[in-house]
């Protein structure tokens, strides 16, 4: 495709008729030509926006883009409304290719309950693989917005399903035929599958009905990442316990096969919280089938401290994504 904006009827045949799922408090949404978006919401209800970018992805980019983005709503107790889409094409792109990333946005939308409601789609030499960038928008009542600075000393911190599923997933689909050197095609399959655990939408309501106190979706930098940026927002101490903290097989050896760390890799699907009582808090996720681990307290002071057995250690700032670490090469 050529440089500059797509052409009005690439536009209407590969993006807006890819888009099928409403919303009631939608009064304007995608059409061409259109500059905003309009959402109606009750006198007592808050908007709530977030905006992510996927980068390291392109297989399932799509999908992958609603999902953050969706993820990051729930954690701050928001239901999804709308989003919109940014998509930069490289000028080697085909119309298939936009076609099929509008496919997998509206899948997921419609999974999620979520409208397309603007955006902008360009072709451009500033990049060499598809990007799409995401601002989602949410509502939530007024008194039940969940931020990741709730926690407070004394509250256990818990996490739901298991870290690294996210890497786990798009390194088997990314890295296929790498893997396929060491492991059978059955488990490569298998690690695949994991992208069926990225929504942490029934989690967040769930932990939201039960007085959650804090969530915050464990993206890039990993559960390190997540645990530091946690308390730091709170301004909270942490004691961890290192072997409580859930890992599937596959992603140990996946991350084994790669030399990176699972506990630094971007994991959306598992949802960091804090809360009174975690144990309760477990149980209420367990009721609908949610497993999740209460993996150690907030502390006063700052130190953030990591417990392997009687071996002591402290988080550091997050870094680089472990992701990239193997995208890169």
């Amino acid at each position: 495709m050529k440089i500059g904006k797509v052409p009005e009827n690439v536009l209407k045949r590969s993006v807006l008729k890819q888009i099928h799922t409403k919303r009631p408090e939608v009064l304007l949404g995608a059409n061409v030509g259109e500059d905003c978006a309009a959402i109606k919401l009750a006198a007592d209800e808050m908007v709530v926006l977030s905006t992510d970018p996927i980068t390291g992805a392109v297989q399932d980019i799509g999908s992958l883009a609603i999902q953050v983005t969706v993820n990051d709503l729930a954690s701050s107790g928001a239901e999804p409304v709308g989003v919109l889409l940014t998509i930069l094409l490289p000028p080697k792109a085909r119309e298939i290719a936009l076609k099929r990333i509008m496919g997998q946005v509206e899948e997921a939308c419609a999974r999620a309950g979520v409208q397309i409601i603007g955006g902008h789609t360009e072709v451009t030499a500033a990049v060499n693989q598809p990007v799409v960038t995401v601002c989602g928008v949410g509502k939530v009542k007024d008194g039940k917005l969940i931020s990741t600075a709730g926690a407070r000393p004394g509250m256990d911190i818990l996490v739901t399903k298991w870290i690294g599923i996210e890497g786990t997933s798009i390194l088997a689909k990314e890295r296929e035929a790498e893997l396929l050197t060491r492991f059978s095609a059955a488990f490569v399959e298998q690690a695949k599958k994991f992208d069926a655990y990225l929504s942490v939408l029934p989690e967040a309501g769930i932990a939201s009905e039960a007085g959650v106190c804090a969530m915050h979706d464990v993206t890039e930098g990993g559960i390190f990442g997540a645990l530091w940026e946690m308390a730091e927002a709170s301004g909270v101490g942490l004691e961890i316990d290192l072997k409580k903290i859930p890992i599937r097989q596959e992603t140990v050896e996946v991350c084994e096969f790669f030399g990176i760390n699972p506990y630094k890799l971007i994991s959306s699907g598992c949802m960091l919280m804090a809360a009174v009582d975690g144990n309760t808090l477990v149980r209420e996720l367990g009721k609908a089938g949610i497993p999740a681990t209460v993996i150690g307290k907030a502390v006063e002071g700052n130190d953030r401290i990591l417990w392997n057995d009687d071996e002591k250690r402290f988080l550091e700032p997050p870094k680089t994504d472990e992701l990239y670490e193997v995208m890169e090469e």
